[in-house]
């Protein structure tokens, strides 16, 4: 147990188990140091006589057999009444801390008493009995290790006193195991609420794997029951419980400002009342003796609403193991409130991360970019800048799931990174069908444009009002907007290194758009009175080109789903280039058609002119409709063979 840090926080009642078993194991080693004591003087004296052996007890008791035998063999007198060994002055500050621990013990059970063994130690060392030097008198070993027959005082007796009363208060603190946690002194009521703390600790300790900590501990003190759990190995790193009645008083220590903020945040569905994070020191404690210090207090209205906390409480304790080292890991593929996000995720999904930094952590997501985008995430550079944020996030919850799975199943470690691979390069697959979507999107603003010729020749042949200025307006305005989302596609293509495909259908249909504008530029300057002829040649081409647009749009949108394998899709990708192929046969037959009547109808310059650059400006955008469907195909057939 960290009795530091727990007798910081004021909670020393739930040590007094742990001390009056250190304390016990005190006793034993003292009778052995103190055996040690006589042999070696009875070696200095008769060093004709064979040495005393103890290694069986120096074993029983914990001490290193070695030590204790090298003491003895090598004690030799230096004068009337005087001994030399070596390591003395160690053996006798070990006997003054082996006292000190009883002492201790007995304070915390009992304090009167306590203080008077202190006193009698105090005592004791002014005599200058327990002076620790590797000389030392025969008469003072004669002291230390004997008990006079008058009322004098002596340390055997202090040791035997000692000795009596932790007898005492150890039968007041029998142990007993409560669904895992080793308890002391509990009454029967008190067992309901440790058992809902440990029901929700083992909800979730699998998720520890092969990591130390979560032991606990409860006690009775007074009217309170006390549950601690050590949680993990961090020196400062505890929780203490404190239940009265329905109320319950949760003390969380950690040497992490930040994941002691997110302890308190898996708390939210209870309505708990949580101090600051306060700042305090201890020597001995992390790096620099600091650490923070949050209370939170739960009044519940029923035991059942009690014991729901307590579980959560239990429950909680595995996601704090290790939080800072995956938080910091994380970091470096997302940006910090993510990563702190993604951890509280896996927390309420029961998933944690222990899994992850088991199988390599950093380098678990390192070689699935190694592996799977050589060419697309560079040395250093994050996932959301990659993927982008949700993204991002998102491969990394799966990463943290999949390797909690795994390794909870006892998969391979290959197949584990296999299988993040995979999710991956799902990812970037979206990433490229994000891409392809701004494609559909310019595919859609040719649409527009086309459209827009479409009904301004149809009025025209209805002799209806066609307005030729708000026509070239709209479509200069499609086109402009049509640049923008170019320009920003080609950044996100170089910025993701993607399939250099996806820029080249940028291009293409971004051409289309520029002939079809021009189009309607040209249309809003052809003379009035156009004969019907020249209209009905105009209005088969411009259906041409809204088809081949409609073609392109869906022909798009089809292809991003091929990477997900849906065949369906791929087949209606490829449909649609023989349908561009054909649009642009088509066009060309309409462009010569309207050339003929143009050639053969005596028609004014202006009239010819206008008739014959629009006619041509339509063809032009069914070419480039037509180059787009054959890198359409390209694409759709690189993606099935992958």
């Amino acid at each position: 147990m960290k009795s530091q840090i727990v007798e910081q926080l004021g909670q020393a009642d739930i040590l007094l188990p742990s001390f009056i078993a250190d304390a016990l194991a005190a006793n034993d080693c003292i009778k052995v140091r103190m055996s040690a004591l006589q042999a070696a003087a009875h070696r200095a004296f008769q060093p004709d006589h064979p040495a005393s052996d103890l290694q069986v007890e120096c074993r029983a008791a914990g001490i290193a057999p070695a030590a204790i035998a090298a003491l003895i063999d090598g004690a030799h007198t230096v004068g009337e009444g005087r001994i030399v060994a070596p390591n003395l002055a160690k053996l006798m500050k070990d006997i003054l801390d082996d006292v000190a621990a009883m002492i201790r013990a007995v304070k915390a059970g009992d304090p009167p008493a306590g203080e008077t063994m202190s006193a009698r130690l105090s005592a004791i060392q002014t005599s200058g009995l327990l002076e620790a030097s590797n000389e030392i008198e025969a008469s003072r070993i004669a002291k230390l290790t004997g008990v006079t027959e008058d009322d004098s005082d002596s340390l055997h007796r202090l040791v035997m006193d000692l000795h009596k009363v932790l007898n005492r208060l150890a039968a007041g603190c029998a142990e007993e195991i409560v669904a895992g946690a080793h308890v002391f002194g509990l009454r029967p009521d008190d067992h309901q609420s440790v058992e809902s703390f440990m029901r929700g600790l083992e909800e979730t300790r699998e998720l520890k794997f092969d990591h130390p900590g979560l032991d606990t501990m409860a006690t009775r003190s007074g009217d309170r029951l006390l549950i601690q759990n050590d949680i993990g190995t961090t020196d400062a790193h505890v929780v203490v419980i404190t239940v009265k009645d329905d109320a319950v008083t949760v003390t969380y220590t950690d040497v992490h400002r930040a994941r002691a903020k997110f302890f308190v945040g898996l708390f939210e569905e209870f309505p708990a009342q949580w101090s600051g994070l306060d700042r305090h020191s201890a020597d001995g404690l992390s790096d620099d003796g600091n650490f923070y210090l949050v209370t939170g207090q739960y009044q519940a209205a029923t035991a059942k609403e009690r014991d729901a906390f307590l579980s959560a409480t239990g429950a909680a304790l595995v996601f704090l193991i290790d939080w800072n080292k995956a938080r910091k890991l994380l970091r470096n593929w997302v940006a910090k409130n993510d990563a702190v996000g993604i951890l509280g995720w896996a927390a309420r999904q029961r998933v944690g991360h222990r899994a992850f930094l088991e199988l390599g952590g950093g380098e678990l997501i390192g070689a699935a970019v190694r592996n799977a985008a050589p060419t697309r995430i560079g040395f250093g550079e994050r996932l959301d800048q990659a993927l982008g944020r949700d993204a991002a996030v998102d491969f990394l919850k799966t990463t943290l799931r999949a390797s909690t799975d795994g390794l909870s199943a006892g998969r391979s470690v290959r197949l584990v990174r296999d299988q993040i691979e995979a999710d991956l390069v799902r990812h970037l697959e979206r990433v490229d069908s994000a891409l392809l979507a701004i494609v559909v999107r310019q595919a859609g603003l040719a649409h527009d444009i086309a459209a827009a010729l479409v009904h301004h020749v149809a009025a025209l042949q209805a002799g209806r009002p066609a307005d030729g200025k708000l026509l070239a307006a709209r479509a200069g305005r499609i086109e402009q907007k049509a640049d923008r989302i170019a320009i920003e596609a080609r950044n996100e293509v170089t910025r993701l290194n993607a399939d250099p495909t996806v820029e080249q259908l940028i291009d293409r249909i971004e051409e289309a758009i520029d002939e079809l504008e021009q189009a309607a530029f040209i249309a809003s300057l052809v003379p009035p009175g156009l004969a019907p002829e020249l209209l009905l040649a105009l209005a088969e081409l411009c259906k041409v080109a809204l088809s081949g647009a409609e073609a392109a749009a869906s022909g798009m949108a089809a292809a991003t789903d091929v990477p997900e394998g849906r065949r369906a899709d791929a087949e209606d990708a490829l449909a649609t280039v023989v349908r561009l192929i054909e649009a642009e046969h088509a066009a060309d037959s309409c462009e010569r058609n309207v050339t003929a009547r143009v050639f053969a109808g005596g028609f004014d310059l202006a009239i010819s002119l206008s008739v014959l650059e629009l006619a041509r400006a339509i063809e032009r955008a069914t070419d480039r409709l037509a180059g787009f469907g054959h890198l359409l195909r390209r694409h759709v057939m690189t993606n099935l063979s992958a």
